[in-house]
Parts: C-alpha cells; sequence; structure tokens
C-alpha cells in the first residue's frame, strides 16, 4: 500500500473554508466600519449603506426583492423562522393546523415539525422512495382544506438528490398553500427563481458556500403572514431584533454572488469529477449508490458498503488525510443509522455502512483518483476484520437483495 498522504477535503457539504475573496470584503468591518447599523451618527450610517447593499445582492441572486430578505444566524434558524413562523400565523388566522413535509428532511426542519405537533399541529411526513425523490403527486393528495405549509427541502444533505422544487411550487400555488423549501444544499448548485419556481419562503446559510459560520438569511415573499422570529429592536424591520453581523452579512453576499455567478462552470467542472468517483466506487463488491443518479447535485455522491461500519470507515478514511461523512454533520455524533438512508427504504445493518463525500471549489481530479486509489483498501481490510462478510458473501445472510 503506498503509504503517501494526501490530504483531500470531501465534506464540503458539512462546510466549507472561507474564501479569500469573502475573507477581505469581511475585514473593514471589524475595525473600521465597525459602527451600529442602527446608529444615526456617521460610523452607524457607513455600516449600514453596506448592510442594505448585502440584502439587495442576496435577493438579486434569488429573484427576489431586497425587502423580501432577512438575514439570520444559519440555515437552521431560518428553517424554524419560516415553518414554526407561518403555520402559527395560518392557524391563528385560517384556522389551518396541517403542515406537510418529507420524510428526510434535515432534523432542522422535522425537529421543527415534530416541536409542532406538539403544539396540536398535525404533520404528513411523505415518503421520498428508493431514488430519494418526493412525488409531486403525493404531495398533492397530501393536501387539504386544512393545510397551512409545504416545506420541502430543495436538495438532501445526505444524499444529494434534488427534488422537483418548481412542479411542487406550481401545486402549492394551483391550492394556495405556502411553500417553504430549505436551500441550504442547493445554493450555488442550481438556479434558483422564487418568483418564477412559486417559492414563498427558502432559506440558506453561507458557511456552505465559502461564507463563515453563524451567518444566514431567509427570504419571505411579500405579503406572507409569519410570525417575528424575536423580540426586542426594530432590526431586520422589526422582525428579528438583535444587532446586524455586519461582516458576516457582507461576506454571505459576497459568497452568494460568486456562487450563483458560477453555477454553470461549477456543474460543468464536478458533475464529470462525480460520475468517475460513482463509477469507480461502484466497481467494489457489494456497495450502492443512495439516491437517483440522475437527479443529483454535481458535487455530492453518497455510498453504502455491505459488512462495514461507518464510523472505522471515516476513522481509516482519516488516517489516509481524506476527511468524508457518514450522513449530516448535525448527526456526526449519533450511533443510529442515517434517517435518510431508512426513509429510503435500506436496512439499519447497511445504511450503518454508509459515506458521503462531497466536492466544492477547490477539489481536483487528482483528489478524486487519490480517493479511488485508497478506498478499495480500506474496505477490504474493514470486511477481512467483519465477522459477518464471509457470511454475505456467501449469501447466508442478506441484508439488502438490491446489492
Amino acid at each position: 500500500m503506498d503509504n503517501t498522504v494526501r490530504k483531500v477535503y470531501a465534506d464540503n457539504a458539512a462546510t466549507t473554508a472561507v474564501s479569500d475573496e469573502v475573507l477581505q470584503a469581511m475585514l473593514p468591518f471589524f475595525k473600521e466600519v465597525y459602527g451600529n447599523p442602527s446608529s444615526l451618527y456617521e460610523l452607524g450610517q457607513q455600516a449600514k449603506a453596506p448592510l442594505e447593499e448585502a440584502r439587495a445582492a442576496t435577493a438579486a441572486c434569488l429573484g427576489a426583492k431586497p425587502n423580501e430578505i432577512y438575514f439570520t444566524s444559519c440555515g437552521s434558524e431560518s428553517d424554524n423562522w419560516a415553518i414554526k413562523g407561518a403555520a402559527r400565523a395560518q392557524r391563528r388566522k385560517h384556522g389551518k393546523p396541517h403542515i406537510i413535509t418529507s420524510a428526510f428532511e434535515h432534523h432542522a426542519v422535522l425537529h421543527t415539525c415534530q416541536a409542532l405537533e406538539r403544539e396540536g399541529f398535525t404533520v404528513t411526513y411523505l415518503p421520498v422512495h428508493k431514488d430519494g425523490l418526493v412525488r409531486v403527486e403525493e404531495l398533492e393528495a397530501a393536501i387539504t382544506e386544512n393545510t397551512a405549509l409545504v416545506t420541502i427541502m430543495y436538495a438532501n444533505n445526505e444524499i444529494g438528490t434534488i427534488q422537483p422544487i418548481p412542479e411542487i411550487g406550481q401545486v402549492c400555488k394551483a391550492h394556495g398553500v405556502l411553500f417553504h423549501t430549505d436551500a441550504v444544499q442547493a445554493i450555488g448548485n442550481v438556479h434558483i427563481d422564487v418568483k418564477a419556481q412559486n417559492i414563498d419562503m427558502l432559506s440558506l446559510s453561507g458557511h456552505k458556500i465559502h461564507a463563515p459560520k453563524g451567518v444566514g438569511a431567509l427570504y419571505i415573499r411579500s405579503g406572507v403572514a409569519v410570525d417575528n422570529f424575536m423580540d426586542g429592536g426594530a432590526q431586520e424591520r422589526g422582525r428579528r431584533a438583535g444587532t446586524e453581523n455586519v461582516a458576516e452579512i457582507v461576506g454571505l453576499a459576497t459568497a452568494i454572488q460568486r456562487a450563483t455567478d458560477t453555477i454553470d462552470q461549477r456543474v460543468a467542472r464536478l458533475t464529470p469529477m462525480r460520475d468517475r468517483l460513482i463509477d469507480g466506487v461502484l466497481k467494489i463488491e457489494r456497495s450502492r449508490l443512495n439516491g437517483s443518479r440522475e437527479h443529483r447535485l454535481p458535487g455530492n455522491v453518497s455510498f453504502c458498503f455491505q459488512g462495514v461500519e461507518g464510523e472505522s470507515l471515516l476513522l481509516m478514511l482519516d488516517m489516509k488525510g481524506i476527511s468524508a461523512s457518514s450522513g449530516s454533520a448535525c448527526t456526526s455524533g449519533s450511533l443510529d443509522p442515517s434517517h435518510v438512508l431508512l426513509s429510503i427504504g435500506l436496512p439499519h445493518e447497511v445504511a450503518h455502512g454508509s459515506l458521503r463525500l462531497s466536492f466544492g471549489d477547490y477539489n481536483t481530479e487528482e483528489d478524486v483518483d487519490y480517493i479511488l486509489g485508497v478506498l478499495p483498501q480500506i474496505i477490504d481490510r474493514l470486511r477481512n476484520m467483519s465477522p459477518l462478510w464471509d457470511a454475505i458473501k456467501t449469501g447466508s445472510v442478506n441484508y439488502d437483495p438490491y446489492m
């Protein structure tokens, strides 16, 4: 085995490095233009102008208006605000207590919906099937006269499948139901126009697109009633109190502009790398790709390997300089199998042997070569230590008939 250790960061779906462009845009707001943007004196107004410029720039990237953009601390906060705020407002004003979501949403959505169930809301969790996709006809069939909100993620954070968002938006509009999408993973990877796609609310996060951790945004279409997120001052037009984080907001706007301006180039570069990685990994015995190969983010792949335990796989990859994950970074400390993988029909035993590799702007073809050189050897080593592998190979144990 080649003992050369190359450093490969392949967990961009978890977080990304702050780009030089974003860092340089942020620096003046720490020591020079550091005034509170709510202050009337010159130093405060010097910070206010870039804040509103960032709002306008972020809106333009989504096809929205500046007054429809609210800055938050992260995608999870944006999800919580959109879902709880809209659901409560709809029930109070229109007596609608029903929410529709999917079974494999990020926990920021699932746990929020579960919290609302404890408040008396009813929630329909749509299946996502083997290919990791929501069926539009099943969503439409689930809508009732009491449906307040549909919330479906744009692209799944673990397996990378892209949902039929324009079609879902059209159905929701036809039925007069609000539509929210968690687009944290989609920004910079797919073209989004909130008006054309009939999206009423959209959540995004900075640290997935080379902005810092701790900043996000929520688009709320004009006219949509959403309860305030936090009471206090008049910031964010009185809907989210707290002094704005101007430096990181400017960083977010810089990052989203670059991410959306370069979507086509990113897709053209990453898709062949992704497909070559898929082809190479699927040569490993008893491996499988999770989710649709066609409807997938350009830099996201998810695999399962029978006879392999995911945590051991990640540790051995790390020893070889490869940073990867078995699913969402938000649940990496859990020993339970991924709810996403279970939702697409994988048995617990197979879901435990999962691996997510996610590429970004700084990955290269050489990274693919290195992973394809290292991964099969690690899989072989782990299987040789597994008491179940021989039984799986001989067919006396078969956890997954599709492998």
